[in-house]
């Protein structure tokens, strides 16, 4: 296996499958010789040329509607949005046209499109560009949410998404982008719909989402030496969601917290909680425990870390569901 960082290892997706699917276009602000804003594209739009690597308006809602166009068209598409919280200038877009478009027609047009949009939440860059608002599109039926938290799951998921016939957003993490892990040399696919146990344990289910997934290990590291086993989750795709994983751990440890950036009220964190409540209630041994982004615009600078979960704020809830 090789080391690569989840930054090389989407682009190696990218580059995979820009070889291997001559119509496949990639739609941005600085994408071209510049790289991409966090440097995901470079080097493709020097192998590719400007035809496939193209730089786009400053205008998202325009973005991501030509990659739409290029979609219903018969090519496929990329499109990249510098900041999640710029998916506000494109809702219409994702929302009302390419999540429907396969409705509306009888399922007799796909929509093959790709919106990367990356997570800023933990890099003090203040209330508009530093959001995570992935629990709005899972509200949207029509489509697939993508959200890994490293270099393995993040190339698996990408190289699913590229062959995807009908839209996927597809949510990364610029805290992430520099951390490293072992990716297969040989090609490989990580359906979605499929979490992953990330550490095994018996007394506590950990869920963790993008940027709290190196927190959650680091609690669960913690609370090991208090003598306490958690198993870490990642659910790695929004939608479709693998709640028969999460019952699973949930049947063996009776116990379950969830954590992510996002705020607290309506955010993902309480969507699996009601399932659970659904579908394991009579397994749960205490309630469910939320440990997310506070409810309040994220300050910039070094301030943020005051909003969004961490290490000592996870362990803590664990300690106090186990007392």
């Amino acid at each position: 296996m090789a080391v690569m960082t989840m930054r090389e290892a989407i682009n190696q997706a990218i580059r995979e499958e820009m070889q291997r699917q001559p119509e496949l276009v990639l739609l941005g602000q600085d994408i071209g010789a510049y790289g991409g804003t966090f440097g995901v594209y470079r080097g493709l739009f020097e192998e590719f040329g400007p035809e496939r690597v193209r730089d786009g308006p400053l205008c998202e809602s325009a973005t991501v509607g030509f990659g739409l166009g290029l979609a219903i068209s018969g090519m496929r598409a990329v499109v990249e949005l510098e900041f999640m919280d710029f998916v506000t200038l494109a809702m219409d877009q994702i929302v009302n046209q390419a999540a429907k478009m396969h409705y509306f027609l009888g399922g007799q047009v796909t929509v093959p499109l790709v919106i990367r949009t990356p997570i800023v939440s933990r890099m003090g860059m203040g209330p508009q560009h530093s959001q995570s608002l992935e629990a709005w599109f899972m509200h949207v039926p029509g489509l697939k949410i993508a959200i890994p938290s490293n270099a393995f799951d993040a190339k698996g998921l990408m190289k699913t998404a590229l062959r995807e016939q009908n839209p996927v957003l597809f949510i990364e993490n610029v805290k992430l982008y520099g951390t490293k892990t072992e990716v297969p040399e040989e090609e490989y696919f990580i359906p979605f719909g499929q979490a992953r146990i990330l550490r095994p344990g018996k007394d506590v289910t950990l869920v963790a989402i993008s940027g709290t997934v190196p927190e959650a290990l680091a609690a669960a590291e913690q609370l090991e030496r208090d003598g306490i086993s958690v198993e870490v989750i990642d659910p790695r795709s929004l939608s479709p969601f693998d709640t028969a994983m999460l019952v699973g751990s949930l049947q063996r440890t009776g116990r379950m917290v969830i954590t992510h950036d996002a705020y607290r009220t309506c955010g993902v964190a309480a969507e699996i909680s009601q399932r659970m409540m659904e579908e394991a209630f009579d397994y749960l041994n205490a309630p469910i425990t939320r440990v997310t982004g506070l409810d309040v615009p994220i300050p910039s600078g070094h301030l943020h870390v005051t909003v969004v979960p961490d290490q000592n704020r996870i362990a803590s809830a664990i300690r106090g569901l186990m007392s």
